[in-house]
């Protein structure tokens, strides 16, 4: 007995006297408590968090809370459907097959139509985002390459080899512009979403093989929500960083110390898409040295003007593979890439975790079955359509494209930094402008522009909008007509700064005010529902 190690002797010592079933009990209390504390560390949501949900779970049980909620959302889902219907009026809603194809010029004709159906005339550049230039040539290269090839596929590279070059090009292509050395590789996709769910499965797995079985992303609150949607689809438990309330970028002490054991992966923007600015990249880059943790670099939304803007004479700090960190890198062709909807390109530093990106199936009775990402067929046509616009438009017009967006962003902010009464969120990296007001309701400015005929984007927490300038906004007169615009609106808000919202916007300040944020993503639903609702004619 006096050979025991000292921990034994008091163990012992703690169940002498006691009864069998007693030491059975206890032990079986003690693995269940570390069962349960493992559990709780490993769970990808806080305590907090799951608390709140669930007493809203309850609370939604009430009879009398359920019948108001019951009520409320089926007043909310007949305002979708109405509008819905208010917009389509007068427009041939089909449910069926027509019995016989309609001729190619009816196609063609009611096809122009639908493109009349919105409110808002993007073609003048009264568009925030969305449609990136409205260059005609530039279109009809990418229509014209995508009408040759709409029916390729380039899973099948023995029967479209040429596509699969073309894709590569564009990988190549983009791997140059972002500084990346010859053992960088990537794929194309079919937009930002999939490039960070791709780059967040790679990353995933890649922590799977080294033993990991919850793996963590970390990333800044303003993180595109693309990261939400990964960590849903893949199982990945979230941290979320605050940013600084002076500079909106990562608090970057904050994601040294957030990161853990279970980490696979931190994410920076460059810029982030609500307010437009930049996080401190470099100083990821340096954390994820220091800790041997994966970087990947949200660059979706500017990656396409930043890349090119040094070149251009405008000021960026480094956030692509310059940096030794920077793992992966998400850009959009279909952005200021000019290319058509439907493009990406997510990059990584070395081919294995491009491997971990990819899903094979070995076992299959229809063979080997292996893809590059999401999709298993893919449109060749986007491809070469994307291929296309970049060899068309070329470097020293991506450069000239990039002054004038850049240059015109930068105007729009500085005249905007003169009303008093504005104040803009932090520092625009590239060409989001950001601004709030501490005087009234920015909303109110909002639905005042609106009525203006602007469609801009709504923030929260805090409350603000943006404008995201595109190439169309360069157009002659339409930077001005937006500066003024602002100006006469600001006045009227000012004087008028007890108002009430009313319309779009003042969803946007009631649902910040909702606690339960299960019932926001409730009305969500109920709006994505109404984007598939067709009216029956005797609705309209």
């Amino acid at each position: 007995m006096s050979d025991r190690p000292q921990p034994l002797k008091a163990i012992n010592r703690f169940f002498d006297g006691k009864e069998p079933w007693q030491i059975v009990t206890m032990t079986a209390s003690s693995v269940l408590a570390i069962v349960w504390a493992h559990s709780l560390y490993n769970a990808q949501e806080s305590v907090t968090t799951r608390f709140r949900k669930e007493f809203y779970r309850w609370l939604r049980q009430v009879p009398m809370v359920k019948r108001k909620i019951e009520e409320k959302m089926s007043e909310i889902k007949r305002d979708f459907r109405r509008d819905v219907t208010k917009r389509l009026a007068g427009v041939t809603v089909r449910h069926e097959l027509p019995e016989n194809g309609l001729p190619a010029e009816q196609v063609s004709e009611e096809i122009k139509d639908h493109l009349t159906l919105g409110i808002y005339d993007w073609k003048k550049g009264s568009v925030s985002g969305a449609v990136y230039h409205l260059s005609d040539e530039i279109a009809k290269v990418a229509c014209d390459a995508y009408s040759l090839t709409a029916y390729t596929n380039p899973l099948h590279a023995d029967v479209f080899p040429g596509v699969n070059k073309m894709e590569a090009e564009v990988v190549r292509m983009a791997i140059n512009l972002f500084h990346g050395d010859e053992e960088c590789c990537g794929t194309v996709t079919t937009g930002g979403t999939e490039s960070i769910i791709m780059a967040c499965k790679a990353f995933r797995d890649l922590a799977y093989s080294k033993g990991v079985s919850n793996p963590q992303i970390i990333v800044p609150s303003t993180v595109h929500s693309a990261f939400d949607k990964a960590a849903q689809y893949l199982n990945l438990g979230v941290v979320t960083i605050p940013v600084s309330k002076d500079t909106y970028t990562v608090d970057v002490e904050a994601v040294r110390n957030a990161i853990g054991r279970r980490t696979c992966l931190i994410v920076g923007s460059a810029p982030n898409y609500p307010y437009g600015t930049m996080d401190d990249i470099k100083s990821l880059s340096d954390i994820a040295v220091e800790y041997g943790v994966p970087l990947h670099v949200d660059a979706c939304l500017g990656g396409f003007i930043a890349a090119f803007m040094p070149a251009a004479g405008k000021e960026i700090p480094p956030f692509d593979f310059q940096l030794p960190g920077v793992a992966s890198i998400s850009a959009d062709t279909h952005k200021y890439g000019y290319a058509p909807k439907g493009t990406s390109v997510v990059l990584y530093r070395k081919p294995e975790y491009r491997h971990c990106q990819y899903t094979v199936t070995t076992e299959w009775p229809g063979g080997v079955y292996g893809s590059p990402t999401v999709n298993g067929s893919r449109a060749g046509g986007l491809i070469a359509a994307c291929w296309a616009t970049m060899m068309y438009v070329g470097r020293a017009r991506y450069v000239q494209m990039a002054d004038e967006v850049v240059t015109t962003a930068r105007y729009i902010e500085t005249e905007l930094r003169k009303i008093d009464c504005l104040f803009i969120f932090g520092k625009p990296a590239t060409t989001v402008v950001a601004f709030g007001s501490k005087k009234f309701d920015i909303f109110r400015m909002g639905e005042l522009l609106h009525k203006k005929g602007w469609a801009l984007n709504a923030l929260q927490f805090p409350s603000g909008i943006h404008i995201c300038v595109t190439h169309a906004h360069t157009q002659p007169g339409v930077a001005e007509r937006f500066v003024a615009d602002v100006k006469e609106v600001a006045t009227i808000c000012n004087s008028q700064a007890g108002e009430p919202v009313q319309g779009k916007m003042a969803i946007y300040g009631v649902a910040q005010e909702i606690s339960d944020r299960s019932l926001v993503s409730d009305i969500t639903k109920h709006f994505i529902d109404s984007m598939y609702y067709l009216p029956k004619p005797e609705d309209q």
